[in-house]
């Protein structure tokens, strides 16, 4: 019903505000929407425990979806396994000038140059207070205004505010939309600013579990670097991964567009990722795929490539919260 009734109309209206009407029909008229969205899939088989947590189901909603924390138990509802949120920032951010979302429906993909919109941490720390039985990932980032030499405060601010009310924490210094943040990947500022955050998680009285969400274009050097990182911090595991700025085999219009691009196009890529990552680590720690998944096989190869848990975004965007179930009985289907 999605695919034939609802996005043909969604489509025809600008993404961002089609993002906003949408949460505004899931929270206003939620006995409509369980009318007509797919019933979730509850079976104990789907459960893992990955990182020191358990997951009712291994497909969560990616970052970005919802950034302030304002619909994670309605977005929980649909069937998620978990829900991601942010990326936050310590103080409130407007983000980079509109328009800044596009569609390239031609190539199933989305452009976005969205720049860490939100109304900062202390807000969406507050709403996770209400939190029932969703289990949720904290995605962490800094202020545009914030020179990279004291990104690490930015960071450090975030975790304090969210430790109370997050399961798990993501460091992301893989956005393309905020000027230079990817020079944090490099070894040197990457190493500092995780081992500085994992002397603080270290000193709690039960830490969580940081993982670290990288981009698509790193080389294969660059990866090997971010295993010896991982293993040297000892942070909990990885997200790969982020959009990329790669534009190679698009058709749409929209391709022209700056920004990180995500969807079908980085389904090749992500996949080789994860997999480079668990081979060359031994299977050292554990990895969320993201990245291109629009149907159960996009899923099960992520997981048969390393992937311990996976996660969407522009696949729910086009192939709707179905796509959840699908995932799920496909992973049912092959026990």
């Amino acid at each position: 019903m999605y695919k034939s009734l609802v996005r043909p109309v969604l489509f025809k209206f600008d993404p961002e505000k089609v993002h906003y009407f949408t949460f505004s029909i899931l929270k206003n008229f939620p006995v409509l929407a369980r009318i007509f969205l797919p019933k979730p899939i509850e079976d104990p088989r789907l459960e893992r425990e990955v990182f020191g947590l358990k997951f009712k189901n291994p497909v969560g909603l990616a970052a970005g979806f919802d950034k302030d924390a304002k619909m994670f138990q309605e977005l929980s509802d649909l069937g998620f396994g978990f829900i991601e949120i942010g990326t936050l920032t310590p103080k409130a951010q407007d983000g980079n000038p509109k328009k800044r979302l596009f569609r390239l429906i031609e190539d199933s993909a989305i452009i976005n140059r969205m720049g860490f919109n939100n109304g900062g941490v202390d807000a969406a720390a507050e709403r996770l207070k209400n939190k029932k039985n969703v289990l949720i990932g904290g995605n962490i980032g800094k202020n545009k205004v914030t020179p990279n030499e004291d990104a690490v405060n930015d960071y450090i601010i975030c975790f304090e505010k969210l430790f109370p009310v997050v399961d798990y924490f993501v460091v992301n210094v893989s956005s393309p939309n905020t000027p230079n943040l990817r020079e944090l990947q490099d070894k040197e500022p990457l190493t500092k600013l995780l081992g500085t955050l994992q002397e603080i998680n270290s000193k709690k009285g039960k830490p969580k579990p940081i993982l670290l969400k990288i981009a698509p274009d790193l080389s294969d050097d660059q990866l090997l670097d971010i295993i010896d990182i991982v293993k040297d911090t000892k942070i909990a595991g990885v997200i790969a991964t982020n959009t990329t700025l790669s534009r190679e085999n698009l058709i749409s219009e929209n391709k022209v567009e700056t920004g990180g691009l995500s969807g079908k196009p980085l389904t090749k890529r992500s996949t080789e990722i994860i997999r480079f990552l668990s081979e060359k680590s031994g299977k050292a720690f554990p990895i969320i795929g993201v990245g291109g998944i629009h149907s159960a096989e996009d899923a099960l190869e992520k997981l048969d490539a390393g992937a311990s848990l996976i996660q969407l975004y522009t696949g729910f965007i086009y192939e709707g919260p179905e796509l959840i179930r699908k995932i799920n009985e496909g992973i049912l289907k092959k026990m």
